[in-house]
């Protein structure tokens, strides 16, 4: 038995990448600096894949910015409006992710939204009527050429496939998807046959396969590699899929086409063996089982994965043992995690240790008696027994929430009438999301404060001072409801976590998220119980400062589940249901100290959404939206609640949004086009609502012409009463460089536009 991943993390042990492309933007070090920092990523990280005993080493998984960006300059997908800026190809590339103001023009990025149901974020390519197709392949067989000096060990090309960029990209034009895949075909023909001689395999990455596909689907994902797979001559091509199973497609892709290979998901594919049972693969195709999970950090359980392996050894002439999907939703090793102990890491698996896992699995499906082997006794040893102890308190709580709990009274209708006259603001009132610019300043602060170079007085004087300037810079600006800045925050849920009980968190365990944007998810290791208030000092200190309303600012528990790493030994719903007892219960603290306005984060909350919709309400919805509501119902009506969402697709589950029973909700909008409001106007929305007048994630400064626009194409569609405005998302990754002008043309087309009216 052979094993193999679908990709690697890229970021480098120490965010090398990161830093790397930062310094770049910053215009700190040059193009040949960062090309150099990726050449050197890539080679260490194939020969440490070569080094764990894997077999067939992925190339073309590793980008600057982002694999879907990546296949637009593949394939010369480039928009007119980057053409015309005249950058070179890095230039361009970057224009594309971050949107570009200078000397050459301005133009805004590319869209971005979630890959499937990860919190990682790809760039959505454009297709515009006029656009040729052309393949510019000279970057990925440089890599080629750079992985057959650095491994001796067998390599397949890692790619998005056709049918996966064409269910992506979006048509700017009268032209449909479908008009560009003959084109996309030929191109995609046009690079097997470059490809000869130089790699084992070419993977055609599928995930969207997946999905609910119609007739259509199926047609166009025929007609597609019917046109590609004649040009393989000898290079063997494989279909790979991930995140689901794929039920809608099975027959097309395992036994009609001529792949060679089919990789499928038995983690998160519920009927993947249903369907390889079913109707076995052909003698002359190879199984790529993704056995070893790609997207948790839990040990894999062997006893479970040699069974299945048994079973599909049974039915499959050959089969390679993989990843479930790219371990680049994991952090890359456990070797810089000194301060968990070995009783505790011992659970654990990075990147790095799901190598060693399938070298292991493999070894051990090769054995006459596996349970011999030392490795297979110390992974039974990690499931016997309890890894932690049981929180009564908390299922004794959870046991006491009766059906009254999840509803807030009086409806949303009558709480806002009164909200109005109790807050008085005016039309389209100005907010932001919440966090303001960390600038080095702030995160050398805190830094200091935990290596002990600043002491608790000093530390908390310092965020005491930052907070105050916030509010005044705030106040200057002309908000209408302020923010405290987050000052004290590092990250979303990882501060949350912090100080409550059930998480551990990990030192270096970094997971690209988009671009240069890294996160470090918490791992949640038991039951999780607020001990202590989470955020009330700050709260509170922040409104003393000020006569304006600040709100008081909270992660929903949706969002902190998905965005930490999930226990496996009990349900999705059972984890949100704890976390929502504890934020439950700051809610009402935070109330209870006259924070009049509460933003309770769900940023997330379509992230986990299952990826079929007939598993939508069953699977996640039907718990989801009621832990919200169960935490926000216990206040008074005329406590405002916000919540606040972004770079998803919303327009499918408005109504369920809707049902969250919010009083105002603020969505990432500006770089999605506005798309929303008019699935807000459609479902006669009842929330109010701010969707983002401009875009965080890029460092350009919108005018004040531009945001009023934006308001314009708004309101065109919605009530001015139930409008606010606001950015994307927070400014936390921003510079005040670019913050302070923005707000400040923020407030002046609110006020502009007011005035209009």
């Amino acid at each position: 038995m052979k094993s193999t991943v679908i990709g690697f993390p890229r970021i480098g042990l120490h965010r090398e990448l990161k830093f790397a492309t930062e310094s770049f933007f910053k215009g700190e070090s040059g193009a040949e600096q960062l090309l150099e920092q990726a050449r050197k990523l890539r080679i260490a990280h194939w020969q440490l894949q070569e080094q764990s005993g894997l077999d067939l080493i992925p190339v073309g998984d590793f980008s600057l910015y982002d694999n879907v960006l990546d296949t637009v300059l593949l394939l010369g997908l480039v928009p007119e409006r980057y053409k015309a800026l005249n950058l070179n190809d890095l230039g361009t590339y970057f224009a594309m992710a971050r949107g570009y103001q200078g000397q050459a023009g301005d133009v805004k990025a590319l869209s971005m939204k979630k890959w499937f149901d990860t919190n990682y974020h790809y760039i959505v390519p454009e297709l515009e009527d006029g656009m040729q197709v052309t393949l510019h392949a000279d970057n990925l067989l440089s890599q080629l050429e750079e992985a057959t000096g650095a491994v001796k060990a067998a390599l397949r090309v890692d790619l998005i496939g056709p049918f996966t960029f064409l269910k992506l990209a979006h048509c700017t034009g009268t032209k449909k998807a479908a008009d560009f895949s003959a084109a996309l075909a030929d191109a995609y023909a046009q690079l097997l046959s470059k490809l000869q001689g130089k790699a084992a395999w070419i993977s055609f990455d599928e995930p969207a396969l997946v999905t609910d596909l119609t007739p259509a689907d199926l047609s166009l994902l025929h007609s597609l590699y019917i046109a590609i797979l004649p040009a393989k001559g000898n290079l063997k091509v494989l279909c790979q899929t991930y995140f689901g199973d794929i039920r809608d497609s099975y027959a097309e892709v395992a036994l009609k086409l001529p792949f060679d290979g089919v990789g499928l998901d038995f983690v998160a594919g519920r009927r993947s063996f249903e369907l390889i049972e079913r109707d076995p693969l052909p003698k002359d195709k190879v199984l790529f089982a993704g056995l070893v999970n790609g997207r948790n950090i839990w040990r894999n359980r062997y006893e479970n994965t040699l069974n299945t392996l048994r079973r599909l050894s049974s039915l499959s002439s050959e089969v390679v043992l993989s990843s479930s999907c790219s371990l680049l939703h994991v952090p890359l090793s456990l070797s810089e995690e000194s301060k968990f102990g070995a009783e505790i890491k011992k659970h654990f698996a990075f990147a790095c240790e799901k190598l060693t896992e399938l070298n292991e699995l493999k070894t051990l499906a090769a054995a006459a008696d596996p349970g011999a082997v030392a490795a297979f006794r110390d992974n039974t040893a990690l499931f016997t027994g309890e890894r932690f102890t049981p929180n009564t308190q908390v299922a004794q709580k959870l046991a006491q929430v009766s059906a009254a709990d999840f509803h807030r009274t009086p409806a949303r209708v009558e709480r806002q009438k009164l909200q109005k006259a109790e807050f008085k603001l005016p039309p389209l009132p100005t907010t932001t999301i919440g966090s303001f610019p960390q600038t080095a300043l702030v995160r050398k602060e805190r830094a200091d404060f935990k290596h002990g170079r600043l002491n608790q007085e000093q530390y908390e004087q310092a965020l005491r001072s930052h907070i105050t300037d916030c509010i005044r810079l705030q106040e200057d600006i002309g908000l209408d409801v302020l923010v405290h800045g987050e000052f004290e925050r590092n990250d979303m849920v990882e501060y949350f976590g912090e100080k409550l009980d059930g998480y551990l968190f990990s030192q270096n365990g970094w997971v690209q998220s988009y671009g240069t944007r890294c996160v470090k998810p918490p791992l949640i290791w038991g039951d999780i119980a607020r001990v202590r208030p989470l955020s009330v000092e700050w709260s509170v200190f922040a409104q003393s400062q000020t006569k304006k309303i600040v709100k008081g600012m909270l992660t929903g528990p949706v969002t902190m589940l998905n965005w930490s790493f999930p226990r496996e030994d009990i349900s999705l719903k059972d984890s949100t249901m704890q976390l929502a007892l504890a934020i439950r219960e700051e809610v009402l603290d935070l109330e209870a100290h006259g924070i009049r306005i509460i933003q309770i984060d769900e940023a997330a909350l379509r992230e986990k959404l299952p990826l079929r919709q007939e598993d939508w309400h069953s699977e996640y919805l039907d718990w989801a939206i009621p832990a919200f509501r169960f935490v926000s119902s216990g206040v008074k009506s005329t406590t405002q609640i916000h919540t606040h969402m972004c770079y998803s697709e919303f327009n499918n589950i408005i109504k369920d949004i809707d049902d969250m029973d919010a009083d105002v909700i603020t969505f990432e909008a500006s770089r999605s086009d506005l798309t929303v409001v008019d699935a807000l106007k459609a479902a006669h929305f009842e929330t109010e609502v701010g969707p983002g007048v401009y875009d965080i994630h890029s460092p350009r400064i919108p005018s004040v012409e531009e945001i009023v626009a934006v308001l314009k194409r708004i309101l065109a569609k919605l009530p001015m009463e139930k409008v606010w405005v606001n950015p994307d998302c927070g400014l936390k990754t921003r510079g005040n460089q670019e913050t302070e002008p923005s707000l400040r043309h923020l407030v002046a087309a609110a006020r502009q536009v007011r005035e209009g009216l």
